[in-house]
């Protein structure tokens, strides 16, 4: 990291990761609301940042995306770097945003992780002041610690908590050491909500590294627009039953779809299901059986353009997840901002911490099918009540989940890492 100084002189110890003469910021609340609300004037600082993931778009995936915004959102206060696997056996360099993107060779995926064997080397090649990884990224944390063990990284370090590893039980057993030994070793773990700090039995070890600063999403991709008037206003005349509800998710198991269908089956509205998966020929089976297809829309996969369409042409948002797999529920944001109720369940993660029950929205226990389709009839039946949840919804968001709002929460705490805070 070096400092940009015009009339002072630059000290000749300075080195990377040193903030000479500059006085620490306070230290930070394990709030939504710690970001420095001070503009970051882009000639006080610089320093260099590499995030480390699996992938980088265009490869699609939420992990995905935060990464990508916080390289973009940084690439004017910082020099950023990105590190990740490539989709086939070939060496890529590419510059996006002012951000060199690396994206090392592959042989391709076991268990939804890169087996990409020179990652470790890359590590070790790039120097930078910061190392900010993405997990869950097994093949990242083990090429830390080894690299680090020979050459002992210099970089601080900060990892954000997506998820924690659900399903794959067996895999876990066998990598619980070198979790553990990854997450003594870093500097700060990023939560996405308290009640991952709280339910996670990894981060509930090491509260004391934890920072909560949540995702975040450009609301202006969610405006409504006059062609998007025009959009919404066809979609709805061409559904026979009103009012629609709307998921949008890839149909696998922890989503729980298989319950909301079995929940149409007391509702009067239409049901529009927007994502791909495996589950969706036994999801359409299962309708059929029901009787219920004339309420049911299978729309596949969606453009982005299509996609703020539905959720602006919904009633209602619906988000049955099941499962811990579901650890933030970030497509409730989108929905929140273009004006939506929502129906999430109670899980141990960021889901109803987004949704709040009784004030954004109504929040049920997972697998259950009564009080699923209790929440939907009665949201259906109270319009005034949707439409005050829509609004709170909406201004929840604006309030503390905007892309900007992450961005600047956790590049105040690379600047409290560098200028030798604590977490």
């Amino acid at each position: 990291m070096r400092r940009k100084e015009e009339n002072t002189k630059k000290r000749a110890d300075d080195k990377p990761g040193c903030l000479a003469g500059k006085k620490p910021l306070p230290k930070r609340l394990l709030s939504i609301g710690a970001y420095c609300k001070k503009k970051v004037k882009k000639q006080e600082l610089y320093m260099k940042i590499l995030q480390v993931n699996k992938f980088y778009p265009p490869v699609i995936g939420g992990v995905e995306k935060v990464v990508y915004d916080l390289v973009e959102g940084m690439c004017s206060l910082a020099e950023m770097e990105v590190l990740v696997a490539n989709t086939e056996w070939k060496y890529v360099q590419e510059i996006e945003h002012k951000a060199k993107i690396h994206r090392v060779p592959s042989i391709g995926t076991y268990f939804s992780m890169p087996v990409a064997p020179t990652f470790p080397l890359w590590l070790k090649k790039i120097k930078t002041d910061i190392i900010h990884f993405h997990f869950p990224f097994p093949l990242g944390e083990l090429s830390y610690l080894l690299v680090d063990k020979i050459a002992n990284i210099p970089a601080k370090t900060v990892v954000t908590w997506h998820s924690d590893i659900v399903r794959q039980k067996r895999f876990l057993k066998l990598y619980h050491p070198f979790l553990k030994r990854f997450l003594e070793k870093v500097d700060t773990i990023i939560a996405t909500s308290p009640n991952m700090v709280e339910a996670s039995p990894y981060l509930k070890e090491h509260k004391d590294k934890c920072r909560v600063i949540p995702l975040g999403i450009d609301v202006k991709e969610w405006e409504k627009t006059d062609k998007l008037f025009e959009n919404v206003k066809k979609v709805r005349e061409e559904v026979a039953i009103k009012p629609i509800i709307l998921f949008v998710g890839r149909l696998v198991y922890y989503k729980g779809v298989e319950y909301l269908i079995e929940a149409m089956t007391e509702i009067n509205a239409s049901l529009f299901l927007v994502g791909e998966g495996p589950l969706k020929p036994l999801l359409q089976k299962r309708a059929e059986e029901l009787g219920i297809t004339e309420k049911i829309n299978f729309l596949g996969g969606a453009s982005k353009e299509q996609l703020v369409t539905y959720l602006h042409a919904c009633d209602i948002f619906v988000l049955p997840s099941v499962e811990r797999s579901e650890a933030f529920g970030i497509v409730q944001l989108e929905a929140m901002a273009c004006g939506k109720p929502i129906v999430s369940t109670n899980l141990a993660t960021g889901v109803p911490f987004v949704n709040q029950d009784g004030k954004t929205g109504i929040v049920v226990p997972p697998k259950d099918i009564k009080s699923l389709t209790q929440a939907l009839t009665f949201l259906i039946e109270n319009e005034s009540v949707r439409k005050q949840y829509g609004e709170r919804g909406k201004e929840r968001v604006y309030e503390h989940f905007t892309r900007e709002k992450m961005v600047q929460s956790v590049y105040t705490l690379y600047q409290e890492l560098l200028e030798g805070g604590t977490t």
